[in-house]
């Protein structure tokens, strides 16, 4: 049975950069989808902003198309749009200029919650935080949202935060990490902490060791200059594997509120060790002529020079009473065999084999997976049917969403929960200011310690599983990576 829609109070929400790729793609469909589920009451409106010199008919003929083209199909009919748009007006805005800003405040309400989106790139998120002050239009209950990435390294995390607290209160800001948004993400909460079955389980003791992957298909074409400035570890360790390690390796929080779980998740990150140059792995893919993009990473990122990765695998440790003597392995890349996110609990093989001479009893392994097709799976061992004695082989209980609960129809897009969960005020699924600074306290020595090297990132080849190294990494600790694309 599909959950009860509750509306939110009315707001005004603006989006700076509204006529940007992610604006279109995600965030604008987004809205629209919670719009047309009767979440948003007719009082509310969305204002968009940009350079751009378009008038209110001009954006909701751009927002129609960017809904019909990325909407979801099936649930994009006319007469919704039509009715969506009514409530989208525009404001061309300079955000390191004067024009719009006196125009921008003429449109917003006093009386309702003001949402200001930052879908731009994070050089304007101080301008335009000091300009929403400067003008008046930000109040004490506005809320401002970014987007990643929350700096280069610390001391750029550092300055924007500071930037940002000069005008908003930490309260107020809304930093977006769209993996904590996925429905699996917060079910692995639920799982962990509403079940009593796993948590005296979830510790060294029984845990062998996790593996967290995020595979990517597809290569860096397209961004391959943003990307050369910041490689896999800025781009997603830092923040993404991150997060998901967090929720992991994170004590139970002692209520269910935003600074409760926030404060565990920094204290895991704090307890992580450095990880050495011998811990880790590091890749760029090379041309494939047999594939439909032959182009290598150098090709894509135009630097024939570049030492920047499109792999990273490494092993981390937490260094806490819990999970003393259970790694964590990380990995995630570009151009690998399979678009493939999940998180792999593998539980410690039995004592005692009672089986004798029956092989196949191993530890158990919970895996989450992400995408594609989320789920929850648990790996057991059972009793091979038929006759012949006791053989031993693998069954899974298998909880994909689509089939055990087709009833909640299609799943939420991240982008929907969060940004509801903005308007609703409810920080819990968004980063912290020192949860940001905390994690690049981490990642910058590792970032150091490559570049101080030299080392170039081992070449490999478009579509395969990973770089020689990283299944090294496993080897040598007697493991294995799960494979990806299985």
């Amino acid at each position: 049975m599909v959950s009860r829609v509750i509306p939110v109070d009315p707001f005004d929400l603006v989006l700076f950069g509204a006529t940007g790729d992610l604006a279109r793609r995600k965030i604008l469909p987004s809205l629209f989808h919670r719009f047309q589920i009767s979440q948003f009451c007719p009082q509310s409106r969305i204002i968009g902003s940009s350079r751009s010199a378009l008038d209110r008919a001009g954006f909701q003929e751009m927002v129609a198309a960017a809904i019909r083209e990325f909407g979801q199909e099936g649930e994009t009919g006319e007469e919704d749009i039509q009715a969506f748009v009514e409530l989208l007006d525009y404001v061309p805005v300079d955000a390191t200029g004067d024009m719009g800003w006196q125009e921008l405040k003429q449109q917003l309400r006093a009386d309702v919650t003001r949402v200001f989106y930052l879908s731009v790139g994070p050089s304007l998120f101080p301008e335009i935080a000091s300009r929403l002050s400067a003008c008046g239009i930000a109040t004490p209950a506005s809320r401002i949202v970014l987007e990643k990435p929350f700096g280069h390294d610390l001391a750029s995390a550092q300055a924007l935060n500071a930037a940002l607290r000069d005008h908003f209160d930490e309260s107020q800001i809304y930093r977006i990490d769209h993996y904590l948004g996925k429905e699996t993400v917060q079910n692995l909460m639920a799982l962990r902490f509403a079940n009593s079955l796993f948590e005296p389980l979830w510790n060294s003791t029984h845990i062998d060791h996790v593996q967290i992957t995020v595979a990517e298909s597809i290569g860096v074409s397209g961004r391959g200059e943003y990307y050369d400035r910041s490689g896999a570890m800025r781009d997603m360790v830092q923040n993404h594997l991150m997060q998901l390690l967090c929720l992991i390796a994170m004590e139970p929080p002692s209520r269910f509120t935003p600074n409760a779980v926030r404060d565990e998740k920094v204290k895991v990150i704090e307890a992580l060790e450095p990880v050495s140059q011998e811990n880790l792995a590091r890749g760029q893919y090379r041309a494939n002529p047999a594939s439909s993009d032959p182009d290598s990473y150098l090709d894509h990122a135009g630097n024939p020079n570049s030492r920047t990765e499109s792999f990273i695998a490494m092993k981390v440790q937490v260094a806490n009473w819990r999970w003393a003597g259970t790694p964590f392995y990380l990995r995630t890349g570009k151009c690998l065999r399979a678009r493939e996110s999940e998180i792999a609990v593998y539980f410690r093989d039995p004592p005692h084999n009672i089986f004798e001479g029956a092989e196949g009893v191993h530890g158990n392994v919970l895996v989450v997976r992400l995408q594609p097709d989320e789920g929850i799976i648990l790996r057991t061992t059972i009793k091979d049917p038929g006759p012949g004695g006791m053989r031993l082989t693998g069954a899974n209980l298998d909880m994909t969403f689509a089939d055990s609960l087709p009833e909640a129809g299609r799943p939420q897009d991240a982008y929907e929960r969060l940004i509801m969960d903005v308007i609703r005020g409810n920080q819990t699924l968004f980063m912290r200011g020192d949860e940001v600074e905390a994690a690049w306290a981490w990642a910058d020595p590792i970032i150091a310690g490559w570049s101080q090297s030299g080392a170039a990132p081992q070449p490999y080849d478009r579509g395969s599983s990973c770089p020689e190294d990283s299944l090294l990494l496993m080897h040598r600790d007697n493991r294995r990576w799960r494979t990806i694309g299985s």
